[in-house]
């Protein structure tokens, strides 16, 4: 099987519970208040590992009480975890709000996160240029994305989210890029090309115009799309009833990736990963709610 390698963010989540995302200026009660495993890169690599990949998890943590519960599912998911560093300083934080509806906002606080630049990348880059598959975010410094990439010898799988400056030489190694509908516009203006069109198969074509080989739109309940050489191709997802979507997207990177390591095409490790991100969306939390092998995902009703 081929090894992955995801070189991105470790956080603690910290998750709050309301009826409604409340308005600009407005203060709501909500519940909860838990803190719990999460950052998109450690998100990805559990749930590939979980999914039987061979992963190696490239980050850091900080030297507070809050790096136990950030590292909790990764020790226990099989991903290998001796390419995690704690630095002096505190743990990445994501604050999220969740809403009755599932859908949620998200604030990043990077902490340690943010040591992840060249030379921390450098230091590991063995284990990046031996990787056939190399899995990235936007949650680390530019200059460790860049490192990265640069040092990579396979196929390189980016999912920049939140969308942040990098690299575009950098960038355009991507295969495929994966964004959702919003970062896919905010991407396109980040290369110099303000998109106004929102339709969904055409900001999957204007990103190919600028000269990626392929690229992954997921859009939620409504599936993904597949764009490369050979056209657009609409993914379809399973229909769930949402109960919290924090970390949805990460469950479906991690299954992509775990399945091109397998082998499949883009389009065959696109169906699985929107099967993967559906059964997430099921239960509360990001990495608590990913399957293993053992699980039973939801279907695709035809």
């Amino acid at each position: 099987m081929t090894a992955i390698a995801v070189v991105g963010s470790i956080n603690a989540d910290l998750t709050t519970h309301v009826h409604r995302h409340p308005s600009p200026g407005e203060t709501l009660l909500g519940s909860g208040g838990d803190i719990s495993a999460g950052g998109k890169g450690a998100n990805q690599a559990v749930a590939a590992a979980q999914l039987g990949a061979d992963v190696t998890m490239i980050g850091a943590v900080g030297s507070d009480s809050m790096a136990a519960a950030a590292l909790e599912h990764l020790h226990n998911s099989g991903a290998d975890t001796s390419a995690i560093t704690t630095v002096a300083g505190p743990t990445g934080l994501a604050v999220i709000t969740v809403a009755e509806d599932g859908e949620n906002t998200i604030i990043v606080v990077p902490g340690a996160n943010a040591s992840v630049d060249a030379a921390y990348v450098n230091a590991h880059a063995e284990t990046v240029a031996g990787a056939g598959i190399l899995l990235l975010q936007g949650e680390i410094p530019a200059s460790g994305f860049d490192r990265a990439v640069d040092l990579a010898q396979g196929r390189v799988v980016v999912n920049l989210a939140p969308v942040v400056p990098v690299g575009i030489e950098q960038l355009l190694q991507s295969d495929p890029l994966l964004v959702n509908e919003h970062e896919g516009a905010l991407l396109l203006d980040l290369l110099g090309v303000p998109f106004a069109e929102s339709d969904p198969a055409t900001l999957v074509s204007a990103l190919l115009a600028q000269g990626f080989a392929s690229v992954v739109m997921t859009l939620g309940a409504e599936g993904a799309i597949v764009g490369d050489a050979d056209g657009l191709t609409d993914i379809p997802t399973p229909q769930i009833t949402a109960v919290d979507t924090t970390g949805s997207g990460d469950a479906f990177a991690g299954a992509l990736v775990a399945k091109l390591a397998e082998g499949a095409t883009l389009i065959e490790a696109s169906c699985f990963a929107a099967r993967v991100g559906a059964f997430a969306a099921t239960r509360p939390g990001a990495q608590a709610s990913y399957p293993t092998l053992d699980s039973t995902l939801p279907t695709v009703n035809d």
